[in-house]
């Protein structure tokens, strides 16, 4: 029988996975999917290894109402394609490790309910992260499970970069900068010292721009510092969640406008950046395209911090050696790119519009003093090999 390891990336309304064939020199995927559009219209689509087409199924709403029913279906699914396959184990992204995990680790009891204390710090990641694991456990309590976090990659960050101006006591009880989308910048960071080694061994920072986004600095392939802080909503505007805001926002809109902590929280996290500047959507490639105002506001908004962002990890670097792109609009979104770029030129970064149209590995142009890269992630790769690792005690 193959060996083989199932990686579980849950989000707020998606979970996706892969089933990876366990290899001596790492990973190779043998299918993948997600299961899209929980609890509204939900919708499982699934492919080989070589992009056929192995399932395309919707569900009612009260189907796949959330995360766990989710699981459950997933589950049911790939039960009768395992035939042959010995699943070792199973990788789950978690979103926050908080101060006690820097490294992958084995789920058990205790820190399953560690775990459930960090969920107010992520509110929209870190209890859909949880329900999967659960259901795993529940229909195969004997299967180990590893769970691999967004914010580990960042644990080596100097005080500097953790602090906030804040009591020394409050520091130690846990509330600093933790980091997020370690997974990516890690697979990245890795993928460059192949792909583009002179890069990777350099001053270089990573943009992932997705629903969530952030960026980080890295020196020789370790996070330095990034634009995520204590819980997922610091840094760069999002889809739906706010970005870098003044503190004194939220004790004006409890204190003057009469809002509970629970509704400013909700529209911190699902009615603000994109979706909340343009108040037609968030997603990106809906306002590039639309004509209004209020969208074309939202899209230059969002590249502005993108750049300043940049600007401001180069800084903690000491200068800048490359910048790199990935995540669903880092990696399809040329227009983007372009507004981000173009206000990096006193950094001397040029693009090349044709390379750049194209989403090759360089998009740089012959006058940019800077590489310009566009890298895709992968996240549940990323996943899988530290399963793997962990599993056979390397």
């Amino acid at each position: 029988m193959a060996e083989t390891l199932l990686v579980i990336n849950a989000g707020s309304s998606s979970i996706k996975f892969k089933l990876y064939r366990a290899a001596p020199g790492g990973v190779e995927m043998l299918l993948g999917g997600a299961l899209d559009g929980i609890g509204t219209l939900p919708r499982l689509r699934v492919k080989g290894h070589a992009g056929e087409i192995l399932a395309d199924q919707r569900f009612e709403p009260a189907e796949i109402p959330d995360s766990a029913a989710a699981q459950r279906c997933i589950g049911d699914w790939l039960t009768p394609h395992l035939a042959g396959h010995e699943v070792i184990g199973v990788g789950h992204r978690v979103v926050h490790g908080g101060p006690n995990y820097s490294h992958p680790v084995l789920v058990d009891d205790e820190m399953l309910r560690t775990l459930e204390s960090f969920i107010p710090l992520a509110p929209l990641h870190q209890l859909t992260n949880l329900a999967p694991i659960r259901v795993v456990r529940e229909r195969r309590p004997d299967l180990p499970q590893v769970a691999c976090f967004d914010t580990a990659f960042h644990r080596g960050h100097p005080e500097l970069a953790d602090r906030f101006a804040l009591p020394r006591a409050l520091y130690d009880d846990g509330v600093r900068r933790y980091g997020f989308h370690g997974l990516s910048y890690e697979y990245v960071s890795g993928a460059l010292r192949t792909l583009a080694p002179e890069v990777a061994a350099g001053r270089i920072v990573i943009a992932h721009l997705g629903s969530g986004a952030s960026a980080c600095g890295l020196l020789d392939g370790r996070s330095m510092e990034s634009t995520m802080g204590f819980t997922a909503l610091d840094g760069l505007p999002m889809g739906t969640r706010c970005g870098t805001l003044d503190a004194g926002v939220v004790l004006h809109l409890i204190e003057q406008k009469g809002m509970s902590a629970a509704e400013v929280g909700h529209m911190l996290y699902h009615e603000s950046g994109l979706l909340g500047l343009s108040g037609i959507s968030n997603d990106m490639r809906a306002l590039i395209a639309s004509e209004a105002q209020e969208a074309r506001m939202a899209v230059d908004f969002f590249a502005l911090r993108v750049a300043q962002a940049v600007a401001s990890l180069s800084v903690t670097l000491g200068g800048l050696d490359g910048l790199v792109f990935t995540a669903g609009i880092g990696e399809h979104s040329p227009e983007i790119r372009a507004r981000v770029v173009d206000r990096l030129q006193h950094l001397g970064m040029r693009l090349d519009a044709d390379t750049n149209m194209a989403g090759s590995l360089r998009i740089d142009g012959a006058a940019s003093r800077l590489p310009v890269l566009v890298v895709p992630t992968d996240e549940e790769q990323m996943i899988g090999l530290h399963t793997l690792r962990l599993l056979r005690g390397a």
